[in-house]
C-alpha cells in the first residue's frame, strides 16, 4: 500500500489529540476513528463534571464530528467499541447511543469495562465507518 493513500482526518470540531495520533485514517474507504472522550474541543476541558449522561453525548458529538470531517454520517458508522470505567452505567449509555444511530442500522458493537481513561473521564468510544458511497 502507497502511503499517499492513507489520509489523516483531523476537524476543529472535535478535540486535538493529546499524544502521537490523529483523530481518524481515511484508507481508501475505510475511516478508522480514534477513540473520543468528553472533551470540549474548542477548550480542551472535559465536559460532564462525571455525569455519565453528560459524558457520552460529548464523547458521541465528537466521534460524529469526526465521521463528518471525512464525508460520512452516523449512517457509515459500522463498528464501535465503547470503553467504560463502570459497566453499571451501561444503561444510560445505551439509551443515549440508541437516539444517536436511531435513523440508520445500528453499528455493530462492543463494549468493555476498563480500569482507567484518560483525564479522568468514564466513557470512551471509537469506531470505524465505511465510506464507499461518499467517495
Amino acid at each position: 500500500m502507497k502511503s499517499s493513500a492513507i489520509e489523516p482526518i483531523e476537524t476543529k470540531f472535535a478535540p486535538k489529540p493529546v499524544g502521537p495520533y490523529n483523530q481518524a485514517i481515511l484508507v481508501e474507504n475505510w475511516l478508522y476513528c480514534s477513540g473520543q472522550i468528553a472533551l470540549d474541543p474548542s477548550t480542551g476541558e472535559m465536559i460532564g463534571d462525571g455525569n455519565i449522561e453528560e459524558e457520552a453525548k460529548q464523547v458521541l458529538k465528537n466521534l460524529l464530528a469526526v465521521v463528518e470531517a471525512a464525508g460520512g454520517r452516523s449512517s457509515n458508522v459500522i463498528r464501535t467499541t465503547i470503553y467504560l470505567t463502570d459497566l453499571n452505567d451501561f444503561a444510560k449509555v445505551n439509551a443515549i447511543y440508541a437516539e444517536t444511530f436511531s435513523e440508520t442500522v445500528s453499528p455493530a458493537r462492543a463494549c468493555v469495562e476498563v480500569s482507567n481513561l484518560p483525564k479522568g473521564g468514564k466513557i470512551e468510544i471509537d469506531c470505524i465507518a465505511w465510506l464507499g458511497n461518499k467517495k
